[in-house]
Order: C-alpha cells, then sequence, then structure tokens
C-alpha cells in the first residue's frame, strides 16, 4: 500500500463566531446540507473576459501544498490531498475552489468537517462557521486526481511514455487540483509526490527532502517564489535530474528520459549562455532554479512551467528541425520566466504581454546567433497581421476561444502580432528608451502581474510621451496601423503566414 502523505496540522486560531464543538458532528454535518440545500451551490469567478468562470472571489491564496501518490499507472487516478492556506477579503459563508475532475472524498475547513457540493467547475465547500474577511483559512481537500480525460476536455497531467508531466495553460490546472485557477491569484506552492522506487519525480522549484519506506519514494518541493496555477508542473518517470550551473552560480537542473540523456546533453549545455544572453535584455533572473523537462509525450506545444520548462523530446532528437530553430524555441519558454511567470498577466486579455515579448526575445536571439534577421521575420508578420486580427481579435483584444479548441487563446494575433507591436515600439521610441522600458517593466512587477494599461504607462513614462493613441492603435485596432520608420510595409492579404 502506497502512503498518502498527511496535509500539515490545521493551526488553531480565534474566531468571534467559532462554536467550538466536540460533538455533535454528524448533526452539524446533516445542517450544513439542509442548509445548503436551501440555497443550490453555485459557480463564481473573478470575471475574466474570456474564461468568465475561472478563478473565485472572495479570498486570496497565499500556499498550496499538493500531494500526489502514484500508483505506477499512468491510466489510474492519482491519491491526492490538496492543502490551501488563503486569507479571506470577504465575509464567507461559502468557498468556491475550481475544481472539475476528480472524485472528492472530504473537506475541512481549518480542522473542521465542512459540506461540498459541485457546481459547474467548481467545488464549493460550505465551513462551519462563516468566516470573516481578513481572517486566515485553511481548506484541505482529499481528492482524486484523473490523468484520463474525456476527448473534449484535455489538459491538466499530460500522459508520458514512461509517466507524467503537467500543462496547465491556460484554465486546466483545475482538472489536476483544487484551487483558484486564475494568475492573478499567485501562491507559493510545495508539492509532496509519492511513487514506487525506480521512478523519479519532480516538481517547480528546490527539493527539500527525500524519503524512501516501503517500495516507495517520498519527493518534496517547494517554491521560493509565488506561481500561477497555471504553471505547476509535475513529472513522473523513468528520469534522470542533470545539474549544471548557471550565471551567478544559478542551479540548473534538467529532467530528461535516462535512455536519451547522451543525445540531449548538447541541447542542454546550451542552457547557462541562454540565461546569461537574457539577463543583458532583460535584468538578473527572477527565480530560484530553471530548466528543461523533456517529457516523451506529443503534446503540440511547448510550455513555460515555472522553474522548468516542458518540451517535447522529439523537438530536439528529430533531425529536421534545424538548429537554430530548435535554440531560438528553447529562448522562447525561458523568455516567459520574466514575462509570463514572473510578471504574470493580471486577465488573460494581457495574454499579448507574456507571448509577445517571448516571441520578441525568440526573434532576436536568431537574428543575434544565426543571422536570422529581425526585420525580415517582423515585416512577414506584418503582411499577415491584418488577417490575424480578423481571426483572433487586436493583440490585447483576443476573442474568446470556442468551446473544445485545443488553440483556444493561443494564436497568431498573441504571438507574432503582438511582437510586431514591440517592433513598432522600439521604432517610435528608439533602442535605449526600448531596452530600459523592458528591465523596468519586469523589475517594478516582479512575483506580482501586469496589465496592459500598466506597460503603456510604463512606457509614456520611460519616453517621457503620451504614448496612448500609439497603443491604442496597435494594440486594439481591427486594422495594423502604419509601421514607423517603414512606410513601405503593406499587407499581404493573399499571403498564408506562420501560426494561421
Amino acid at each position: 500500500m502506497l502512503h498518502t502523505p498527511h496535509a500539515p496540522t490545521p493551526r488553531p486560531r480565534a474566531r468571534s463566531r467559532r462554536r467550538l464543538r466536540a460533538a455533535a458532528l454528524l448533526a452539524s454535518a446533516v445542517s450544513v446540507c439542509l442548509v445548503a440545500a436551501s440555497a443550490p451551490p453555485a459557480p463564481l469567478g473573478v470575471g475574466d473576459r474570456l474564461f468568465p468562470q475561472l478563478g473565485n472571489p472572495g479570498y486570496d491564496v497565499t500556499a498550496y501544498d499538493l500531494a500526489f501518490t502514484y500508483s505506477g499507472d499512468n491510466s489510474k487516478p492519482l491519491k491526492a490531498v490538496t492543502t490551501i492556506d488563503a486569507r479571506t477579503t470577504a465575509d464567507l459563508d461559502r468557498i468556491n475552489l475550481d475544481f472539475a475532475h476528480g472524485t472528492v472524498d472530504s473537506v475541512e475547513v481549518d480542522g473542521e468537517p465542512a459540506g461540498f457540493a459541485g457546481a459547474g467547475e467548481d467545488l464549493v465547500v460550505t465551513p462551519e462557521d462563516e468566516l470573516e474577511a481578513g481572517e486566515r483559512m485553511r481548506i484541505t481537500v482529499r481528492h482524486s486526481s484523473d490523468p484520463v480525460y474525456p476527448e473534449d476536455r484535455q489538459g491538466g497531467w499530460v500522459r508520458t511514455a514512461d509517466g507524467l508531466a503537467m500543462a496547465n495553460q491556460a484554465d486546466v490546472a483545475h482538472l489536476v487540483f483544487p484551487c483558484n485557477d486564475h494568475p492573478s491569484d499567485k501562491a507559493r506552492f510545495t508539492f509532496r509526490i509519492t511513487a514506487p522506487d525506480g521512478l523519479t519525480a519532480v516538481a517547480n522549484g528546490l527539493p527539500t527532502g527525500v524519503v524512501r519506506s516501503g517500495g516507495s519514494t517520498t519527493w518534496t518541493y517547494r517554491t521560493a517564489h509565488p506561481m500561477a496555477t497555471e504553471l505547476a508542473q509535475v513529472s513522473i518517470g523513468r528520469s534522470t535530474v542533470l545539474h549544471r550551473a548557471g550565471p551567478h552560480g544559478l542551479p540548473v537542473r534538467d529532467v530528461v528520459p535516462t535512455e536519451h540523456r547522451a543525445a540531449l546533453e548538447p541541447w542542454l549545455a546550451k542552457t547557462p549562455g541562454q540565461i546569461a544572453w537574457m539577463e543583458e535584455k532583460a535584468g538578473p533572473y527572477p527565480f530560484e532554479t530553471y530548466g528543461l523537462l523533456m517529457a516523451d509525450a506529443t503534446t503540440g506545444f511547448e510550455l513555460e512551467t515555472q522553474t522548468l520548462s516542458l518540451f517535447e523530446r522529439e523537438l530536439f532528437t528529430e533531425p529536421a528541425y534545424p538548429k537554430w530553430y530548435v535554440e531560438s524555441l528553447m529562448v522562447h519558454e525561458l523568455a516567459h520566466q520574466w514575462f509570463g511567470n514572473s510578471v504574470s498577466p493580471a486577465t488573460w486579455s494581457d495574454l499579448w504581454l507574456n507571448e509577445g515579448h517571448a516571441t520578441w526575445y525568440e526573434a532576436l536571439y536568431a537574428e543575434e546567433t544565426a543571422d536570422k534577421p529581425l526585420a525580415a521575420r517582423m515585416k512577414a508578420a506584418y503582411g499577415a497581421s491584418d488577417r490575424w486580427r480578423t481571426a483572433g481579435g487586436a493583440p490585447a483584444a483576443p476573442k474568446p476561444p470556442k468551446n473544445g479548441s485545443k488553440i483556444g487563446i493561443f494564436r497568431s494575433n498573441v504571438y507574432d502580432g503582438a511582437a510586431l507591436v514591440l517592433y513598432a515600439l522600439r521604432q517610435e521610441i528608439g533602442r535605449t528608451a526600448f531596452a530600459r522600458v523592458e528591465r523596468a517593466w519586469v523589475a517594478r512587477n516582479q512575483d506580482g502581474t501586469g496589465t496592459t494599461a500598466g506597460f503603456v504607462r510604463l512606457a509614456s513614462e520611460i519616453s517621457g510621451r503620451d504614448l496612448d493613441g500609439f497603443f491604442r492603435a496597435w494594440l486594439y485596432g481591427e486594422k495594423t496601423p502604419p509601421m514607423p520608420g517603414h512606410p513601405d510595409w503593406k499587407q499581404n492579404p493573399a499571403e498564408k503566414a506562420r501560426g494561421e
């Protein structure tokens, strides 16, 4: 029998309306059920324009403790305990969590049994006593975490050839664990992963302990910085963890399928130099570690999970991909550690700040290291920009994702289309001011969130110009404005460009 780590012991605290009762727990549970029956639980959200039901009002999460027990079979649910520490921001008689793909066995609030029910993609928790604004609370949910999904609701766990990994962007972390699944509510994470001996478990952050007992091993990892739920990563498989030093002694660790270790090493050796290159552009690396997770899986994407970016292993072992192209994709996910991870989007409409910047540095790296001119790529993007805006919306006003769409909001308008906005900004204010904007954006918003309006204010401040009109046209216009410095650039309506 595999050992399931226990959740931390709840902290005692006083509550003005707390009724400490040693008995009658059954009667209390019945009472909670009756109250719930009189007012049916309903799904909530924080009102995100693109994902209205994501996140929940009334509280701010400070920490997650996620414990997973893996049987060794990636087609079977994992046993899990999710512990959430949070502070209430309003009086609450119910607490909505995002959770939509698993069986809940029990819920406690501050160590006391709580009622719970599903509503849409929410788990609605009814504590024994109402919570007042400003209180700290601890929610413990014992549940399953299922890595098998219906065809029309993919995401969360990724089943690899030898185990599991995670891909939670943008709206599927709550298929894996109960959470406040919106990037505006970042928190620190602790992971406790129990797996059969012979497998290796790795997660975001740095390791804090390994305990072996009865044929299984429990691995513990902890993040030193707050993280959005969509960036959580857990890898379980027959993996080797490789270590090397990055700039300033930064611990760089990579997770690779053991059998492919030798073939992948030449690629992994490039990471320290790429980090140094990014530091020249955007400032000091913002986290405690970095590395690549090479998964034996076909996903169709790479993902910037915090401190441990997810890549398809075949990207590096398939000879059809040019060397410069693979390296530029490595830099794309690395750049996200600054743009998207350290500074997360306050809403999903701010996604262009993530993907536009990552695409910008991907293209700039290709120009500086592989003689692939940035201007040529931006000219091609300009030619397709109107079509991208028609199909997906303007960069800062993307169209909502269609139900069941695998690409969702991740369209060309927020990749090369948004990088084009940054190119136009550099053309408009000059390279020196642009470089200052980039570094200041990360420095001022580190470990927090950023908004489009905040980026516009910063660029105006540093350039000494009112850029509201410039950005309004470039970020929200149905048509692409003329490119500063390139009056000859035109739209190419008949051509197909990358990502269409």
